[in-house]
């Protein structure tokens, strides 16, 4: 099983929980987990070990889609005061479909 998967698991448990952060967060770390995955078969190295700085390097790959790399700044937009997000996006959706795009390519 792909190390990404069980954090997807973890992000779903924690929304059905009523805990949205933890499922951002979760979210979040699926993608930096598929990410540095990606980069180590293409032989680059990462850039961190942070999901958010591998969010934000992946964003420059040129191959990526440019869906996916909306997904990626979704991925890493900033909560408001009253920690929510300022779009209406599922992030742990959007994650996976990120996940998936970087595991077949």
């Amino acid at each position: 099983m792909k190390n990404y998967i069980s954090e997807l698991e973890q992000a779903q448990r924690a929304r059905a929980q009523g805990k949205e952060g933890q499922a951002r967060v979760c979210a979040r770390r699926a993608a930096g987990l598929a990410i540095k995955d990606y980069l180590t078969r293409k032989g680059i190295r990462s850039v961190s070990a942070s999901a958010l700085d591998l969010l934000n390097a992946i964003k420059e790959e040129p191959l990526l889609p440019a869906d996916l790399k909306l997904v990626a700044e979704h991925l890493t937009l900033r909560v408001t005061e009253e920690f929510k997000l300022p779009i209406d996006v599922d992030l742990i959706a959007e994650s996976r479909q990120l996940c998936e795009w970087l595991e077949k390519n």
